[in-house]
């Protein structure tokens, strides 16, 4: 685990890169889709967090809603803004719908959200060391799904931000939010889009210094924290800002947080 090819990002915590052996699982090949999550609302009457709130975090260059439901930016990340209305099944804002996007990620789930979605569906969320050996892809040290190339060499493997970050997406990957989870081509495990279009959330609690004290054997996180792990990165990774569309790139949000760009796929129990 960890990064091999000096791209890490030091506060994340990718190193020291380390050897780590786990039992073998069955991980789900795509996140988790609208269609899939209906099913479990439908079912069980659950609430988001997002809805239970009133609101949520949207692009701002994907917000559909009216004029009084945006809430304004996020301190220090003024790309994003609160929007009332905006939940798993309003993904821009009140004015949008996920009608017609039955086959994209899951968006605005907490990952209290994932666990009920799993305790419901009698899966689990992924460790952080299962989710980077099933990213991999059986391709060892490579820095992406399929190896060492880059996500832009010769057709796009990877649905990130094209463009200038924030201000211009030029959709060049042909998406400007989520895409459909089968989208591009699986990795060697048959994954779909570990990397790029949603972040994933993991079991573990963060701590970027974990790797330096991690058991070798099927390691669980540390046992106590204020965030979660996020894996993979999402559409909004770009080169000059976020470069977490890697194989061993970390990242974090407390569990009750909810966003336009954070989805999960589950494990079996």
């Amino acid at each position: 685990m960890g990064d091999s090819s000096g791209d890490e990002n030091r506060g994340d915590g990718e190193t020291p890169l380390h050897r780590v052996e786990i039992e073998a699982f069955d991980i789900d090949a795509t996140t988790v889709t609208n269609d899939d999550f209906a099913r479990f609302v439908a079912e069980t009457r659950y609430e988001t967090e997002a809805e239970t709130w009133g609101f949520s975090a949207v692009f701002h260059l994907a917000v559909s809603a009216p004029e009084e439901d945006i809430m304004g930016p996020a301190a220090g990340t003024p790309w994003w803004l609160g929007v009332r209305g905006a939940d798993w099944a309003h993904p821009d804002g009140r004015n949008s719908s996920v009608e017609g996007r039955g086959d994209h990620p899951v968006v605005h789930v907490s990952w209290n959200d994932a666990l009920a979605y799993c305790d419901w569906a009698g899966r689990r969320l992924p460790t952080e060391a299962e989710w980077e050996y099933a990213a991999r892809g059986g391709i060892a040290d490579a820095k992406y799904p399929w190896g060492d190339q880059e996500v832009d060499d010769g057709g796009w493997r990877a649905n990130i931000f094209q463009g200038e970050f924030p201000r211009r997406n030029t959709g060049e990957d042909g998406w400007l939010t989520t895409a459909p989870v089968r989208t591009f081509e699986p990795n060697g495990y048959g994954l779909w889009q570990p990397v790029g279009n949603v972040w994933e959330w993991c079991a573990d609690w963060f701590d970027p210094r974990y790797y330096a004290t991690s058991p070798v054997k099927d390691p669980q996180g540390p046992p106590r924290g204020a965030a979660r792990v996020l894996r993979g990165g999402s559409y909004l990774c770009h080169i000059s800002y976020c470069n977490r569309y890697r194989n061993s790139a970390r990242s974090s949000n407390t569990p009750d947080s909810s966003m336009g760009n954070a989805g999960f796929r589950t494990v079996a129990l």
